[in-house]
């Protein structure tokens, strides 16, 4: 970036309070949205998408400032639908000369015959779910080092087993405004932040490592207090530091298959990666998701309830509105089972004679939006969550995930578990390690047979990726029995 373009962005950027972000860079609405219209001429949708970001991240490992990234950024995405086509131009100049570059490059979507008719804009709403903070503002560097300095100690003083801590900070700040050609505006700020803590833990020559964050759509400070979310950086230090001794203590798992019970909270991630995304408009649309043309139909074991909800003040998945202007929703995908809905964007509803759940989102302005889910939750069953393990004869309890991956089409799915004990007659007993579930998405569904009163939402950690775009998202389930999954293990 450029002196000159630096000095241009760092004055809008002191100035982005005052209105809209088309103020801000000086351009005329009225201009822009003639342009816009001449270019949508013949579209069935579109929409010039605008943002403004500032983005941090702090990485404290084994008592020093190891890295310290500061960013800013801006920039515009044009878009143009014409039936199942779709035109898209970005830039990161804000200037009518770079939108009378991107209208050229998107003229040919609408004038090549199709005859659409432009689609009604979203209805407009008041709703939020979270404030104005910048957290990048919200404390000075000097602090934030200190923080994670102070975890570091914390950590260390702790346990004399531990060896090695990483605390890190990011924090993030985004702008964003929607203008349509009929001239309806959605303008919102989006504040983002996570805290993490890893630890290793070692005892002679085996070393094993834990960690915890959290986090959402507010300031630093809401969260690192004692009393804050999930009990402040305290906490996280104590829980990752009681992750790594018990993994410290952890045997081969073993191998085969075995009936499993998942805890709530972040093990939702598996009911995210395993059956949310197969359930997004776009694959199902193109038919090819396991969940396609089974609308109406038993894809989950009866009491199986799952939804889409973005509406959750603060969480890391919610938004407002999403990033074609469509206020986000609770959306049932499944109820007691069946399939009851899918998630879906403006243009795929469309395509499919449905309407969006404001599930349309995209990484940034560079990016095209597509459907995405937001904060996908199972809900509560009436089982105690002592009851379901007492049912277990020999099985796994799966306590935290760590990586995973899934084959839409199929369903086919491998995650491996970062906290995972043995169950032996219906008792918690030794932790193990190097577990991992193998199966497949709809079939673990219909194999739940238990379902916790605990649901749980997760602390807010999660980043979704899909077609190399990642969107921050949440999860959460509560404690689940599953029959017969097979159990990937390391003992011989």
């Amino acid at each position: 970036m450029t002196q000159s373009s630096d000095q241009t962005l760092s004055a809008a950027l002191a100035s982005s309070d005052a209105g809209d972000l088309l103020q801000t860079y000086d351009l005329d609405r009225s201009e822009v949205e003639k342009l816009l219209g001449n270019t949508l001429t013949g579209c069935d949708d579109g929409e010039l998408f605008f943002e403004q970001s500032q983005s941090e991240s702090l990485v404290f490992d084994n008592g020093r400032l190891k890295s310290s990234a500061f960013d800013t950024g801006q920039g515009f995405g044009m878009r143009a639908i014409a039936g199942e086509m779709a035109g898209y131009a970005h830039s990161g100049e804000m200037s009518m000369d770079a939108m009378r570059r991107a209208a050229d490059t998107l003229k040919s979507v609408g004038s090549g015959g199709h005859g659409g008719v432009m689609a009604e804009a979203p209805m407009p709403t008041n709703k939020r779910l979270y404030g104005d903070v910048n957290p990048v503002d919200d404390m000075d560097l000097a602090a934030k080092i200190a923080l994670l300095n102070e975890i570091d100690a914390y950590a260390r003083d702790k346990d004399s087993r531990v060896r090695q801590v990483t605390a890190s900070l990011a924090g993030s700040w985004r702008k964003v405004a929607i203008l349509r050609a009929d001239g309806q505006f959605y303008q919102e700020v989006r504040p983002l932040v996570r805290i993490n803590v890893s630890v290793v833990a070692g005892e002679g020559d085996r070393q094993e490592s834990g960690s915890h964050g959290f986090g959402g759509r507010n300031s630093y400070s809401y969260y690192l207090s004692p009393n804050g979310l999930e009990g402040g950086w305290q906490n996280a230090t104590d829980e990752a530091i009681r992750q790594a001794l018990i993994n410290l203590e952890a045997i081969d798992a073993p191998a085969g298959e075995m009936d499993v019970v998942l805890g709530p909270g972040w093990p939702g991630v598996l009911l995210h990666e395993a059956v949310g995304h197969g359930l997004e408009g776009d694959f199902n649309r193109k038919k090819s998701s396991a969940f396609a043309e089974l609308m109406g139909q038993q894809v989950a074991a009866k009491g199986v309830t799952v939804v889409d909800d973005g509406t959750i003040d603060g969480r890391r998945g919610s938004l407002s509105f999403d990033d074609e202007g469509t206020p986000t929703q609770r959306t049932p995908l499944i109820e007691d089972g069946v399939l009851v809905g899918y998630m879906q964007d403006r243009q795929n509803a469309r395509l499919m004679g449905a309407e969006s759940t404001g599930n349309g989102r995209r990484q940034s302005y560079a990016h095209i939006p597509m459907p995405r889910m937001t904060n996908t939750i199972m809900e509560s069953g009436d089982h105690d969550p002592a009851e379901i393990l007492a049912s277990i004869k020999n099985g796994l309890y799966a306590v935290n995930f760590g990586g995973g991956q899934v084959d839409i089409t199929s369903g086919k799915f491998v995650f491996s578990c970062t906290e995972a004990y043995l169950v032996e007659d219906g008792k918690v007993t030794a932790p193990v390690k190097g577990a991992t579930l193998i199966g497949n998405g709809p079939d673990a569904m219909k194999r739940i047979s238990m379902i916790g009163n605990d649901m749980k939402l997760d602390t807010g950690i999660g980043t979704c990726g899909k077609q190399g775009q990642g969107v921050p998202v949440g999860v959460g389930q509560p404690t689940l029995r599953i029959d017969g999954i097979t159990v990937g293990g390391t003992a011989t």
